[in-house]
């Protein structure tokens, strides 16, 4: 059955229901429970997502997708409409693992930027991505925000003065430098392929919020978070 096609009927035997026509994000997205959770594993959903991968199909036509669930102890259903042909993937559901409270509080944020994301990619296109870590100083006082890499070419600084254009906002209360692991921020570089804007946020324990705004092409505007602690403290004046 085509996807287009389904009846508000349909979907009420689910507790979820999203869809989507692109890769950025769900057009629609249904919940009838307070709260919904399971566990896949990723490796079949890659698998299923790219049954249609690198086909061409005539007049530009893309991959829709429409995921559903209808609640504990069933599977999680994919339909994949390509061309008029659909494709009716059922993943087997795992007990989900409680996920890891960041306990990340607004009212603890000591510090935050929103950058365009267009200068943030420029930063990580000029820095050593060899690097094990990646420094990050944000302070009231010079060099307010800058990021750090340590990689086999050596040390490389990047830095963004207060009242940059690229700067939407800056609010820093206190001088914080702290360094986290490149292979978990690595990861959110995806989302911030596709944002407009990011909002950097650390709070008193150091722990980093990035927020990426992304806006697709019927307007629509999602936010993706992503949380990271920190490596190791660093204190020192550079």
């Amino acid at each position: 059955m085509p996807l287009l096609t389904h009846s508000q009927d349909d979907d009420e035997q689910y507790v979820l229901v999203a869809s989507l026509d692109n890769a950025e994000v769900f057009q629609e997205f249904t919940i009838t429970e307070d709260q919904v959770g399971l566990q896949i594993n990723l490796t079949v959903l890659q698998d299923c997502l790219s049954i249609f991968g690198g086909s061409t199909v005539p007049g530009g036509m893309s991959t829709t997708l429409r995921l559903c669930y209808k609640g504990y102890g069933y599977p999680l259903t994919l339909f994949l409409e390509e061309g008029g042909v659909v494709t009716v993937c059922k993943i087997q559901t795992q007990e989900p693992e409680e996920p890891i409270d960041f306990e990340f509080c607004c009212t603890n944020v000591t510090n935050k930027v929103i950058l365009l994301s267009e200068s943030l990619k420029e930063a990580f296109s000029e820095l050593d991505m060899t690097s094990e870590v990646l420094q990050i100083i944000m302070s009231p006082n010079q060099p307010y925000f800058r990021l750090s890499t340590f990689g086999n070419a050596g040390s490389a600084h990047y830095d963004y003065p207060k009242d940059s254009d690229m700067m939407e906002l800056f609010h820093c209360t206190t001088r914080q430098s702290n360094r986290y692991r490149m292979a978990l921020l690595t990861p959110s570089t995806k989302a911030l392929a596709l944002s407009c804007k990011v909002s950097v946020r650390m709070d008193s324990r150091g722990v980093l919020s990035l927020q990426y705004m992304v806006r697709n092409d019927d307007g629509q505007i999602c936010f993706v978070e992503y949380y990271c602690c920190p490596d190791e403290e660093v204190n020192d004046d550079d």
